[in-house]
């Protein structure tokens, strides 16, 4: 029998007739898990019937369960304000519970509740399993993962006129902390169980940060786009390299099994030590290791508070933090005319208020360029405020945005949470991937930039801003105005100065500019001092190449030469390449793959060197700087090759 999803009253009567007379279930009414829970409900001594009586709590017995769920509900304040705004106009509830489904708080509009309801939904009320039967709060805590109730699949009868969603929030160290709630009328609107569980992870990654404020913790994933979004994976480390707390997600990333954290190192996970790691990351850019499961993109969330205690070249690198030097906008613009003359323009029309869009193929250095335009102008020891507006959820970039008031939420932060455009104030805000704003609040954003004022969520009063702004795309704006996923008077707002970043592939000044790239990169990167030049036929197929990736890309690939090169090599050669790439430049070369044109290039290198230096093996590998060992691996090669 196929199993019905939500049965109509006529089927529930059924199941709940053969539960009284029976204690069981017809099998394949419910859904497994629910049919597990009703069967649990049952095993609780409940009865279907029973009406939502609740235990009175004292003042002072509220205050205490705020009290020690006050770290939950500071971090959950943001989520639970914009859920209650997104489904306002559906009478929706919004709900937090704690670990044991005691209600913390509840907002939205409880006309939809009689007042037997409203007095169960009051602080402190319990809504586990044991005591309610199935229901979305007490169920996700039991399963330990997102549910959705839907009507009659609730065990007691005075539940089956809603819908309810809920996902469990975890807390640093996987245990659970407390559970977030969706709940409305059945059948009246849309509850995607996804939205409510990016809300839970928010809520679990604001967690993480404040259980670790004295330590550094740092965001990865394997893939770039991710950091910066709920599903960014967070470990929090020591300078010893151990891992002192890794989220769910790094959990997965890092194939960690739950509760085996303390038995492995940084350097034993990443291949590199914590002080490297955070030395590297102390430049403020995303940084790329390559380990056993892959590339991993990496970026700093926090630094440790208070200072931990690190090796004096991290310690100074540190010191340096914020006031590293920069690339220019004449080193940005390198050698293209155009590109300069757009650049001097944007900077002139900053002076005078005008908005700058940037537009340019991923990777092409959209914030890089945005710096150097704030670093260049009047208000470089202001602040430089960058949002991406696609790699935050749907749901929350609002109140990244705009921020929210003091009071909006039961136990919400004091002092609220500034948004966005008022920690920019002053200074210059940079809006990345703006092509993937929201059509909803493209509105509101159009209405700020107006008005120059904006006001927190929640309400409260309307702040004047002074601010500069920068927004970045890789998308045609113009044909998403045309297809009506982007307002027309808002891209004119937008489009003060228009500058086009080019690709790496049309650029006339590419060797160059992979020259200062690389000259940059091994500046970064710890232990490296001499100079390392690439080797002429590398670098004329590196010219030729079209880079799909272009700066992110190529930045990437020099990291990983480097990191390929041993101690006394200074010279970049094919054999510092990854698998992966070289298959690539050499697919590319010719259209069809001539997979032994940089080889042979290199072996004619190598056979011109050793007759210049009388087959000297010493000599010839200091001429092509590479070492002993490699010169040596090389003439196997070409004594196998005949």
């Amino acid at each position: 029998m196929a199993i019905n999803t939500e049965p109509h009253n006529l089927l529930r009567a059924d199941v709940t007739r053969q539960l009284l007379l029976q204690r069981s279930l017809p099998h394949g009414q419910l859904r497994e898990s629910i049919e597990a829970s009703w069967l649990r409900s049952l095993d609780a001594g409940l009865d279907c019937q029973t009406q939502l009586e609740a235990d009175s709590f004292s003042q002072s017995d509220v205050r205490d369960l705020h009290e020690s769920n006050k770290l939950l509900l500071d971090c959950a304040a943001p989520e639970v304000e914009l859920l209650t705004r997104q489904y306002s106009a559906e009478n929706a509830l919004v709900m937090l519970a704690d670990c044991d489904a005691r209600i913390l708080a509840v907002k939205g509009n409880s006309d939809v509740l009689d007042n037997a309801a409203r007095h169960a939904l009051n602080p402190g009320v319990c809504w586990s399993e044991s005591s309610r039967g199935t229901n979305a709060l007490g169920t996700a805590l039991v399963d330990g993962r997102a549910v959705k109730i839907e009507g009659s699949e609730h065990f007691l009868d005075r539940l089956t006129q809603f819908s309810c969603t809920s996902a469990p929030i975890f807390g640093p160290n996987g245990n659970t902390l407390g559970v977030l709630d969706l709940t409305s009328e059945r059948g009246r609107v849309q509850q995607p169980l996804e939205v409510v569980q990016m809300a839970a992870r928010s809520i679990e990654n604001r967690l993480f940060s404040a259980s670790f404020k004295d330590h550094a913790v740092i965001a990865i994933h394997s893939r770039q786009q991710y950091l910066s979004s709920v599903w960014q994976g967070l470990i929090a480390v020591d300078p010893d390299g151990d891992l002192l707390g890794a989220n769910q997600q790094a959990h997965q990333l890092l194939n960690i099994q739950d509760g085996m954290l303390k038995k492995h190192s940084l350097d034993e996970m990443l291949g590199i030590s914590a002080s490297q790691l955070l030395g590297q990351l102390m430049q403020g850019k995303t940084y790329t290791l390559q380990t056993r499961m892959g590339a991993l993109y990496c970026c700093l969330i926090q630094l440790p508070k208070p200072r931990i205690s690190l090796p004096f070249a991290t310690e100074q690198r540190i010191k340096r933090f914020g006031e590293e030097k920069r690339p220019g906008l004449a080193e940005v613009a390198g050698n293209n005319p155009r590109l300069s003359r757009s650049l001097k323009m944007a900077l002139k029309g900053m002076a005078h208020d005008l908005p700058v869009l940037l537009n340019g193929e991923t990777g092409t250095g959209k914030e890089v360029v945005a710096r150097a335009l704030h670093d260049a102008g009047a208000r470089s020891n202001k602040p430089f405020i960058a949002v991406n507006c696609a790699a935050i959820p749907e749901g929350l970039i609002e109140s990244e945005l705009f921020g929210y008031r003091e009071g909006a939420f039961t136990g919400s932060r004091r002092g609220g949470m500034v948004g966005r455009f008022q920690q920019a104030d002053g200074g210059t805000l940079f809006l990345d991937e703006i092509g993937d704003m929201p059509l909803a609040l493209q509105a509101r954003l159009l209405r700020v930039l107006q008005e120059r004022r904006v006001a927190p969520l929640g309400g409260g009063e309307e702040v004047s801003l002074d601010i500069r702004l920068i927004c970045a795309t890789h998308r045609d704006m113009r044909t998403l105005v045309a297809e009506g996923s982007f307002r027309e008077d808002l891209f004119y707002r937008l489009n003060g100065v228009g500058v086009k970043l080019p690709a790496l592939r049309e650029r006339t000044d590419l060797p160059e500019f992979l020259t200062k790239l690389l000259a940059s990169v091994q500046n970064h990167m710890i232990g490296t001092h001499t100079t390392i030049t690439i080797d002429s036929n590398l670098m004329d197929r590196f010219s030729h190449y079209s880079w799909p990736g272009n700066i992110r890309q190529m930045e990437t690939v020099l990291r990983a030469s480097l990191a390929f090169m041993d101690e006394d090599e200074t010279l970049i050669t094919e054999a510092h390449l990854t698998d992966d790439f070289l298959d690539q430049l050499l697919l590319e070369a010719d259209g069809q793959g001539c997979g032994g044109i940089l080889k042979q290039s290199e072996h004619q290198t190598i056979r011109k060197a050793l007759d210049e230096h009388g087959g000297h093996i010493s000599a010839t590998a200091k001429a092509l700087g590479i070492s002993r060992a490699t010169l040596y691996r090389r003439l196997q090669e070409l004594e196998q090759e005949g």
